[in-house]
């Protein structure tokens, strides 16, 4: 949920009054976006022999990111440099991303046959780039809510780093800023925007476009590498002219701006047997990524041929979807929460207001 906005103690009275209930809407569009994310993991084997896979493939990258970076983006909206909000940037985004990136690391050299494999926090390798974007993107909160245009100006920070080859892959600088809009996008966006794309008219637009799409993505499939949705790359790096870079940045978020809507307009309102699973949406995105690799390493897709058929493929999102569900479960999260949600207090100063109030209420009780 989001964080409550700095102000003073809210008196007895309204603190004995219940907490105000997390909106469904958002819990089911991140298990949602999540459950995407794992089942374009899944595909991603089995775009070199199917135009339809790599069609369905370019659709969905166009739109499951960005959607849940705009979603991480809304609720950041109150973020500020006050220390318990710190403290939570630390322990639920750059503890997770150091633990999480060293064991992806020790994964690769032990799977995949490769002890040469180099463990460092200034590489992110695979899943871990979004918490370091998200770390980064942020701490650069406060700047974007002073700003008179923040969507244009992180638009043309994009634009830059998508003609820059020399940003270099420390830590993956080229995914923080060519995802950066979306992020801004999310932190100017008010309740009532969100209230506008879930009106039915819109909901029966978005058949026609995700169709539109659909068809667009089967012809550009053999035309088109879907690289350019990863984001990760200046376009002198993918061998195209640098202009080239400027038009596909601009398409590319015009286009993940009006899907990612569309998506919107098509998730649940009300509680479904699927919304608690939204609060665990960064353990099912950190820990399928493991099975996700896993697969690639072993040729689980090389060693089954029935992967590669029409029912084969459906199967695998199935299983894609069924797994990443799993590990979005409450005893999943009570497993891992010392990786993923790290309490930690004994690495923080306590200030001098809180040990003020310790001792009056010790005071209190002697007395």
């Amino acid at each position: 949920s989001q964080e409550r906005p700095p102000g003073p103690e809210r008196p007895p009275a309204a603190a004995a009054k219940p907490a105000k209930s997390r909106d469904p809407f958002f819990d089911n569009a991140k298990y949602l976006a999540i459950v995407l994310v794992a089942m374009g993991h899944a595909w991603q084997p089995l775009t070199s022999d199917s135009r339809a896979a790599e069609a369905l493939y370019m659709v969905v990258y166009a739109f499951h990111m960005p959607a849940f970076i705009v979603i991480s983006g809304y609720f950041s909206r109150s973020f500020d440099m006050r220390k318990d909000r710190l403290q939570r940037l630390v322990t639920g985004v750059a503890v997770p991303y150091i633990l999480f990136e060293t064991a992806y690391s020790l994964f690769k050299r032990w799977a995949d046959d490769d002890p040469t494999h180099p463990i460092s926090l200034l590489d992110p390798w695979y899943l871990t780039w979004f918490l370091i974007a998200l770390f980064i993107w942020r701490l650069t909160t406060p700047l974007w809510k002073i700003v008179r245009w923040p969507v244009p100006l992180a638009l043309a920070l994009a634009l830059l780093a998508s003609v820059s080859p020399d940003i270099g892959d420390d830590l993956d600088l080229q995914r923080v800023l060519q995802f950066l809009p979306f992020f801004v996008v999310g932190l100017v966006l008010k309740p009532e925007h969100f209230q506008m794309v879930r009106r039915r008219e819109v909901r029966l637009l978005a058949l026609p476009v995700f169709a539109a799409a659909l068809l667009v993505g089967y012809w550009a499939a053999p035309r088109m590498s879907s690289a350019w949705f990863y984001h990760r790359d200046s376009a002198q790096e993918m061998g195209f002219a640098w202009w080239v870079g400027v038009i596909m940045t601009l398409a590319l978020f015009g286009c993940s701006m009006v899907l990612t809507a569309c998506f919107f307009a098509w998730v649940p309102r009300r509680h479904m047997w699927f919304t608690a699973l939204g609060a665990g949406t960064l353990y099912g995105y950190l820990l399928h990524g493991f099975l996700a690799k896993g697969s690639r390493f072993w040729g689980w897709y090389e060693t089954y041929d029935w992967v590669r058929t029409p029912l084969g493929m459906i199967g695998v999102t199935l299983i894609a979807g069924a797994i990443v569900t799993v590990l979005c479960t409450p005893p999943v999260q009570r497993l891992f929460r010392f990786a993923m949600e790290p309490k930690m207090n004994w690495a923080f100063k306590r200030d001098a207001t809180e040990l003020a109030r310790e001792r009056a209420k010790s005071g209190a009780a002697i007395r």
